[in-house]
């Protein structure tokens, strides 16, 4: 016990405080019910009789010296202040981390292309009726989109569901009848499908209506053709195939390279050369009517793409599952991307 007295007594003596906060965390290790003094007093009835007034007054002397000091220091910072950080909001931010995730990167870049060509944007909602969502695209009763395989009804609302593409906003700008229109609509859709690499029950479009007078299938393909070019870059290979859509006629598919086989052939582009990138067409008159639009006047085209497929051709990922899995090996590849 003596030799632990004479440690504690040079540390003590030796004290300096920093704070206020300093010389509280003093008066607590060394002075509190639980510091380090009152539990040597507490094991001062397992000394020897003989050494007792001596371990007696070496405790009593070094219990005076932290009193002292504690004293001293609480004297040098009386009165004082302790200044609060001040934020000074000139100063430019620290960096931030993490990133944006490669959909949303994609889905401002194109974005950014259209809306360079005068388009704008319009949003939706997610949960749909069955007019917006099929009625007024000219789906037919009878369409196999109507089914329960393609479709996440809303429970005990047949009429109610969760959107499968988001032409569902493109009616809903056409209802207003502010003419003419030049609109994209991006958002998430649903669909009952399989999850694999290619697909996914959850994902994301960007749909594009113009609707004018005297709008032509011509004007649909340059529009196309310069977003594929500033997209993908000029060297890109585009094609069009004829396709039906219940909501235009006539309709085509868009085909581009497949960049990440470099058309030599994969998963991505069935071993095909070329990736399937947006279906589009002349909007269907009975479109326009169902929207109260007068078709002998107006004319209109439309398109729709899927941004993960998008995604995957500018980054050369071919498994579709990664944009959800929320690996952050995979996620902090794009940090940089701003």
């Amino acid at each position: 016990m003596k030799n632990r007295i004479s440690e504690l007594l040079s540390e003590i003596q030796r004290f300096e405080a920093e704070s206020k906060d300093h010389i509280e965390d003093f008066r607590l290790k060394y002075l509190s019910k639980k510091g380090v003094i009152p539990s040597l007093f507490n094991d001062f009835k397992q000394v020897l009789p003989e050494d007792r007034k001596e371990m007696g007054i070496l405790l009593n002397e070094l219990k005076q010296k932290a009193q002292e000091m504690l004293d001293i220091q609480q004297t040098r910072f009386a009165g004082v202040k302790e200044e609060k950080a001040q934020i000074d909001s000139s100063l430019p931010p620290k960096k931030m981390t993490g990133g944006r995730h490669p959909i949303s990167l994609v889905r401002r870049d194109i974005n950014s292309i259209f809306e360079r060509l005068g388009f704008k944007i319009a949003e939706g909602p997610e949960i749909e009726d069955d007019f917006h969502n099929f009625t007024a695209l000219n789906f037919p009763e009878e369409h196999p989109a109507r089914d329960m395989q393609d479709t996440f009804f809303i429970s005990k609302s047949p009429d109610v569901a969760l959107r499968t593409h988001t032409s569902s906003v493109q009616v809903r700008v056409m209802e207003q009848g502010k003419l003419p229109i030049r609109i994209i609509a991006p958002g998430r859709v649903f669909r009952n499908e399989a999850i694999s690499a290619r697909a996914h029950c959850i994902f994301h479009q960007i749909e594009g209506l113009y609707i004018d007078k005297d709008v032509s299938f011509a004007d649909l393909k340059q529009t196309l053709y310069f977003f594929a070019r500033e997209f993908f870059g000029p060297e890109i290979k585009i094609r069009f195939r004829p396709s039906y859509f219940p909501f235009t006629e006539t309709s085509a598919e868009m085909d581009v390279s497949c960049n990440i086989c470099g058309g030599k052939g994969c998963n991505i582009c069935k071993y095909s050369g070329w990736v399937e990138i947006l279906g589009c067409g002349m909007v269907d008159p009975n479109v326009l009517e169902a929207c109260g639009i007068d078709s002998n006047v107006y004319s209109g085209y439309a398109f729709g793409m899927g941004i993960e497929r998008i995604t995957m051709m500018k980054y050369q990922i071919n498994d579709l599952r990664l944009f959800f899995e929320n690996d952050l090996r995979f996620l902090k590849q794009f940090e940089q991307l701003v």
